[in-house]
């Protein structure tokens, strides 16, 4: 293996996903204690309340946002690379259209459908206000457009920074809030004011970039790129796949409430939150693995490569996660949320199949997206997703939260498998040898 490591492509996946690795740990430090004190401030049928309000919010803005950094990263990288910075600008700022757009039709759409949604998933009449405060949001929330600009100009470092941003200011109050014994709107309060911070903030980081590239002059949102060749129908495959993925957590959340009510969403939150835990190695190098495959000829071997040891890597450390969870996850949940919350262990212990699945999906995507197949993941994920709701209700029925978990774990897995065969017929198009 120590070969690997003279691979430039290697390195740089490595540094940039170390930078992502250090804030993500900061964060999910942070983000766990902010559920903690939550979980103990509010009692577990308000924090299940809380969780319900603030996934439908991520629900709405899942289904409604475009994936815009990926188009800044496809076509204003290959721009970049190819000393045409015109082709960047042009990707910015259709970008940041669609984020304007998305982000403004999905808030109004979130908050005229809440009080139609809101009963069937259990959330509360008298929180409605709450949730629409919280659905504001969506604009900033779905926009994508600063984290592209800030992957492509390689500024992982800024972007690993300001995600810390939001976490850390969530726990600081939330313990405040904690303390003061204060009521579930305050924690509402919370976080529809450290997102915003965090969102504007990397707004303001990607501005300045630009600026010190040269490069905002003569950037435009537009919803008419002449000059980005299947944009729109690029745009649209990745809204659709990424959109589904990201709805699923939520959803997920949303369902349980709606079958199992706020105790049940209470509970699978902070298995899922856990868990998620395991997951991070896969999903911080799946976003730097991106940005570096997009620069190489698919038809040669160094990404296949790349991707290879980038999965290796991603499995021995969430190898050890996992490990470390199923030995000390009953303590932990007991230690962080209390006794009230111990049911969440079960669920936890299904969930744990997740990060492994996720060391063997998280390159899958990004390959298929630089080869320019972004219907194959929307296949995948289109599937995936009739397994789980098919599933979801019988199984949570039948087994409680652990339904649910496994409903997801089966998801999960017909999307890593479906994904993995169209991958599959792609390598043996190029390399038919």
């Amino acid at each position: 293996m120590r070969h690997w490591f003279r691979d430039q492509h290697f390195r740089s996946l490595l540094k940039n996903s170390s930078y992502l690795a250090i804030s993500r740990g900061i964060a999910l430090v942070c983000g766990i204690a902010t559920f903690a004190l939550a979980a103990r401030g509010l009692g577990v049928l308000l924090f299940g309340m809380l969780i319900l309000i603030t996934s439908y919010a991520k629900a709405a803005s899942g289904v409604a946002k475009f994936q815009s950094w990926q188009l800044i990263v496809r076509y204003g990288g290959q721009g970049l690379a190819a000393g045409n910075p015109e082709q960047f600008k042009s990707s910015t700022g259709f970008a940041a259209a669609l984020d304007i757009l998305s982000g403004i039709v999905g808030m109004i759409g979130a908050v005229i459908l809440l009080p139609f949604i809101a009963p069937a998933v259990g959330i509360d009449r008298q929180y409605w206000w709450l949730a629409m405060l919280y659905c504001t949001l969506l604009p900033t929330m779905g926009a994508a457009s600063p984290n592209g600009v800030l992957r492509t100009l390689d500024r992982f470092d800024l972007i690993s920074w300001s995600s810390t941003l939001t976490p850390i200011s969530r726990a600081i109050l939330a313990a405040i809030a904690f303390l003061l014994n204060a009521p579930i709107a305050a924690y509402v309060a919370i976080w529809w004011v450290t997102d915003l911070a965090g969102d504007m903030y990397q707004w303001f980081l990607a501005w300045r970039e630009l600026r010190r590239h040269g490069l905002h002059a003569g950037i435009r949102p537009t919803l008419k790129p002449t000059d980005l060749p299947g944009a729109w129908k690029f745009a649209i495959q990745i809204n659709l796949a990424v959109g589904i993925q990201t709805v699923w957590g939520p959803i997920a959340r949303l369902a349980v409430g709606g079958l199992l009510g706020a105790a049940g969403a209470a509970f699978f939150r902070v298995a899922s939150s856990i868990a998620d835990a395991a997951q991070k190695p896969a999903d911080l190098l799946g976003k730097a693995f991106y940005p570096e495959i997009v620069r190489m000829d698919l038809k040669s071997k160094t990404p296949w490569k790349l991707m290879f040891r980038s999965a290796v890597l991603a499995t021995a450390i969430a190898a050890l996660a996992v490990l470390i969870l199923v030995l000390g996850g009953k303590p932990l949940i007991e230690l962080l949320f209390g006794k009230a919350y111990i049911s969440a262990y079960a669920p936890l212990m299904v969930l744990m199949l997740v990060p492994i699945l996720g060391v063997f999906s998280f390159p899958l995507q990004p390959m298929l997206y630089a080869l320019g197949k972004g219907g194959a993941p929307l296949r995948a994920k289109i599937i995936a997703s009739l397994i789980f709701f098919v599933s979801l209700a019988p199984l949570c029925w039948q087994f409680g939260v652990v339904g649910a978990a496994i409903a997801f774990v089966l998801a999960t897995a017909a999307n890593v498998v479906v994904m993995m065969v169209q991958l599959g017929v792609q390598y043996r198009r190029l390399h038919p040898a």
